[in-house]
């Protein structure tokens, strides 16, 4: 006899959006170049996510779908504005202390900077599979579920993505010349 499905309970959300909050809230935050119109798309994301109330997913499906949901209602506010902006990872930090000492700190800082302003120099479709694949760890298949985008198109453009910022970072000086 096969096991009945488990209902999803209130400890399941409350589990899903202490793993996927935040991500998400940046994802949609960089989306909308606003935290508190993303902290309404989260919310909403978690909302619907509620209301679907899944039995038979597992844990890589319920991330890419809230990408996904989130995604979808992030750029659906970008239309109706005909607006979309970066927002860097850095602003988002925060004020919360690092324990680190202020000459890392600032040093981290630039750095992250840098890459910033590298990545806010690519076209928007690679900085976003960029942002998926190496801030959030999604694999090219997740990517490309979330982005409506085929998986070669997703390896092409993370591959020109990273050659472009590679060329840049040589070009500036910060990394050696192959």
């Amino acid at each position: 006899m096969k096991d009945s499905p488990k209902p999803v309970g209130v400890e399941w959300l409350r589990s899903a959006m202490d793993r996927h909050e935040g991500p998400l809230l940046r994802y949609a935050a960089r989306i909308l170049g606003d935290l508190d119109r993303g902290r309404d798309v989260v919310q909403e994301s978690f909302m619907r996510l509620w209301a679907k109330r899944p039995t038979d997913w597992d844990e890589q499906h319920v991330a890419q779908w809230l990408f996904t949901v989130c995604r979808n209602l992030a750029l659906d506010i970008c239309r109706k504005e005909r607006r979309m902006s970066l927002l860097g990872e850095h602003q988002l930090a925060g004020a919360a202390g690092t324990g680190e000492s202020p000459a890392a700190a600032a040093a981290k800082h630039e750095q992250v900077g840098q890459v910033e302003a590298a990545l806010g120099r690519l076209p928007t479709n690679q900085q976003e599979v960029l942002r998926l694949k190496f801030q959030n760890g999604f694999s090219y298949k997740q990517i490309a579920g979330i982005t409506g985008l085929s998986v070669s198109n997703v390896g092409f453009l993370i591959h020109t993505g990273i050659h472009t910022l590679r060329e840049r970072f040589r070009a500036d000086g910060l990394i050696a010349r192959a």
